[in-house]
């Protein structure tokens, strides 16, 4: 075999890999950074209005630290649970007090983002909130009611929908 040969054989093949690894970083960035853009389910809707993005913000900008707050709270609670739990004498009382604060906080945080959504609804458009309920369809089929826990990819699956427009 010809040593020219094969050298320009190899440099083509380490070019084009670099080419296919430069476009998958390229793919997984542009991905990453369309994650890190959707802060909430309303970031879904592409036809939010400049005065509806603006309102949306405001309306972020005292609900995210409050449910942030509840969120620092459950899990301290929770890293104390497990210290409760693994104690050389655990003391029962003790853990059942701590994990009815849990569920106490878990219902504060399911009522803080049922309000959250009944607010961000006001601000849209008919279509808009049918698109709204989509997006709330599909993410609540995760089970779970988590506050701008965004999973992108899965299908709300069931039935068809059967309720009155807005």
């Amino acid at each position: 075999m010809n040593a020219g040969s094969f050298a320009y054989g190899f440099l083509a093949a380490l070019v084009l890999v670099c080419i296919g690894l430069a476009a998958l970083y390229a793919v997984l960035r542009a991905g990453r950074e369309r994650k890190k853009n959707i802060r909430g389910y309303l970031d879904l809707i592409p036809d939010l209005t400049a005065g509806q993005r603006a309102r949306l913000q405001e309306i972020r900008r005292v609900f995210l630290p409050r449910v942030e707050g509840i969120r620092q709270d459950m899990r301290l609670k929770r890293s104390e649970l497990a210290e409760l739990l693994f104690a050389e004498t655990p003391d029962r009382t003790r853990i059942y007090e701590v994990a009815e604060n849990i569920i106490g906080r878990q219902s504060e945080l399911e009522h803080e983002v049922i309000e959250h959504i009944l607010e961000e609804r006001e601000l849209l458009t008919p279509s808009q909130k049918e698109k709204f309920y989509e997006i709330i369809v599909e993410q609540f089929s995760w089970g779970g009611l988590g506050v701008h826990d965004l999973r992108a990819g899965k299908k709300a699956e069931g039935p068809g929908r059967n309720r009155e427009k807005d």
